[in-house]
């Protein structure tokens, strides 16, 4: 006979495992929980297996689409430069390009500055925070030393005078995200319309700012990269220094680019 301690002890025991969340505390026959873990690994694998038998047999008859041939971006924008006879053309063709992806994720295009009669074609690399902020061309930092540097050679973008003046682009029209390098397939997208940008501006020098400018005008690997002396662009004579973006941040290199904007210079003053 049971005390009755012990079947307080024993019903304390039976309210704790309800508190627990027990619901069933006897059955009727011993249950092999091993088993039954077995049995649905089992069909559970059973059941993952018979939606790709049946993918298989439903393909058997089904012909497999071929991949979508890769679009030649490059091959894209010489199509679509060629067709523009003026700059307003050529801007509004640039802005409806679609295999360039830096447009995507860019709030503005920012096409160009200056007098397009100008003597002198200045070609940058990329637009800056505050230029894809606004849509114009050079209003950053880089602006402000640009400006500085064309009038140490008696330039300026807002001469009215094309002996004076000098016209500013990009290579590349949109910002680069989180101010990264650009992408060599990003250059050859858009090198066909600074083609046709310059062949319509039809400048008598062209000034190139940056590598992706060089590369963008001239190619990877052209002579006549930055201090290497004059190159051709298209026809016409083309010298590369030093992006302002870059002097900024490496002022030391500005004694080099002095001395490239007075070779420049010079060449300007012979025509």
């Amino acid at each position: 006979m049971e005390s009755a301690l012990e079947y307080d002890i024993a019903l304390a025991a039976l309210a704790w495992q309800v508190e627990l969340g027990c619901a069933e505390l006897i059955g009727d026959a011993p249950v092999d929980r091993f088993a039954l873990e077995h049995a649905a690994r089992e069909a559970a694998k059973m059941q993952a297996a018979a939606p790709a038998q049946a993918s298989v047999s439903k393909s058997k008859n089904i012909p497999v689409p071929s991949a979508e041939p890769r679009i030649d971006a490059a091959a894209e924008a010489r199509r679509a430069a060629q067709g523009c006879a003026d700059l307003g053309a050529l801007k509004s063709a640039m802005a409806a390009f679609e295999h360039c992806d830096l447009h995507r994720g860019a709030r503005n295009l920012c096409f160009a500055a200056g007098n397009p009669a100008a003597r002198v074609m200045v070609i940058g690399e990329a637009p800056g925070r505050e230029e894809d902020r606004s849509g114009a061309v050079y209003v950053g930092p880089a602006g402000r030393l640009l400006d500085k540097m064309l009038g140490a050679i008696d330039l300026s973008r807002d001469a009215q005078e094309p002996a004076q003046a000098a016209y500013l682009t990009y290579a590349l029209p949109w910002r680069l995200p989180q101010a990264r390098d650009a992408y060599a397939t990003e250059i050859a997208a858009m090198a066909p319309f600074v083609q046709r940008h310059i062949e319509i501006v039809a400048p008598q020098l062209v000034l190139l700012l940056g590598e992706v400018a060089v590369h963008s005008v001239l190619g990877p690997k052209t002579a006549g990269g930055i201090g290497q002396g004059w190159a051709q662009a298209f026809g016409r004579p083309a010298l590369a220094i030093t992006a302002p973006d870059y002097l900024l941040s490496h002022p030391a290199g500005k004694r080099d680019a002095w001395r490239d904007l007075l070779m420049f210079k010079s060449r300007l003053a012979a025509l």
